[in-house]
């Protein structure tokens, strides 16, 4: 028998989420540990779904699906994000193999009594490929809902086995930035994981992304209080675990990149990327994930690395493999809800905006007249 609880984030859950995801497919942002930085700082309003089999008087975590009620505006209705707090990239439910069928039915059961919950269910960054996905596809074919389907892109994402450009122009390009880079001084990769060395790192990190073009424009995690607040939590509870660690690339044991990496069962996470622009032409930030790749493939705890990043980032030049992601919003209550309508309008026409965007941009781009060559002296 399966029951479903709707809690509060809670980081004295760690035990069962840890059994849980040794079996399971993976989402580090759904770690009690990560939930409850979000919670406590009021940076999101939770709500964690837990599924348990009750066998014997006893009770086994068997799935997992942590979502944000939020408005999108003062006068918007409530609704349900899958991405449990902003600065997550994955949306997905973890589920134990053995019962999703009948987690994910729960699941969306007791959404649907819940009086606490919105109806309106936004799902961003939804992994097309795990178990929980077709499961909820005909859950909901059996409830007679279907899904307002907005996109499906490729995330970059590499495996143990598979993924891993080891020839070609681009793995030639790194040997030679790496050998431009080495004529500047000693240059290495430090994965400090210990608590005091991952923040010592991580506040790295913040300083070279806030240096960053991201600081010009105001959008580097210290240009917000509340996030850099937030981001400093998330960061060290789940460091606290060993489960979050920044890799940084440096020269003369300056860092001149950094990578910040979460881990969560055999599954790394590329959370965020920041490099020094003095170092630009080097392409740090692409040496960096190179050699981190191997380096957490060469242990035996990494099975597979989710970029969380897009088809069109620097990692999908360094990785043949992909992941596919979807983006979906339904409606668990009866008939498609005003709600519904309102928040699928939003969406759509924010694709809509999105797309003329990209397309100015192109045109821009081709249209710009061409620089004449100059003639370059023998």
């Amino acid at each position: 028998m399966i029951s479903v609880t709707i809690d509060s984030p809670n980081p004295d859950n760690g035990p069962q989420w840890d059994d849980l995801v040794g079996r399971a497919n993976s989402n580090v942002f759904m770690n009690p540990a990560a939930l409850t930085a979000a919670s406590e700082l009021g940076f999101a309003r939770i709500w964690v779904l837990q599924a348990w089999e009750e066998r014997g008087g006893e009770r086994k975590l068997v799935g997992v699906w942590a979502l944000q009620s939020r408005k999108v505006a003062p006068f918007w209705p409530m609704l349900l994000e899958g991405l449990p707090y902003n600065y997550a990239f994955l949306s997905s439910p973890v589920v134990d193999p053995a019962h999703v069928g009948e987690v994910i039915a729960a699941f969306f059961a007791a959404i649907e009594k819940s009086p606490s919950l919105p109806k309106v269910v936004s799902l961003q960054s939804l992994d097309a490929e795990c178990l929980g996905y077709p499961a909820m596809l005909k859950e909901l074919t059996r409830r007679g809902i279907e899904p307002l389907m907005l996109s499906e892109t490729p995330r970059p994402f590499v495996t143990r086995e598979f993924g891993v450009k080891r020839s070609g122009s681009t793995r030639k390009k790194l040997r030679q930035e790496w050998n431009r880079l080495s004529a500047l001084g000693t240059v290495d990769v430090v994965n400090d994981r210990t608590l005091d060395g991952a923040r010592q790192a991580f506040e790295r990190f913040l300083a070279l992304e806030k240096a960053s073009w991201k600081g010009a424009k105001g959008t580097a995690l210290l240009s917000h209080p509340r996030d850099a607040a937030f981001v400093r939590r998330l960061f060290q509870n789940l460091a606290a675990q060993g489960n979050a660690s920044v890799a940084l690339l440096r020269v003369n044991s300056e860092a001149i990149s950094a990578q910040v990496l979460m881990y969560c069962g055999t599954t790394a996470y590329t959370w965020k990327t920041a490099f020094d622009a003095k170092y630009a032409k080097y392409s740090p930030g692409a040496l960096l994930i190179d050699k981190i790749t191997d380096e957490l493939f060469a242990g035996a705890d990494i099975q597979a690395i989710n970029s969380c990043a897009v088809e069109s980032s620097f990692m999908g030049q360094l990785w043949a493999g992909r992941r596919s992601m979807v983006d979906m919003l339904l409606d668990i209550g009866p008939g498609k809800s005003l709600a519904f309508q309102m928040e699928a309008g939003r969406q759509l026409g924010y694709q809509r905006l999105r797309g003329l965007r990209e397309r100015f941009r192109n045109w821009l781009s081709t249209a710009a007249p061409k620089k004449p060559a100059t003639a370059t002296p023998h």
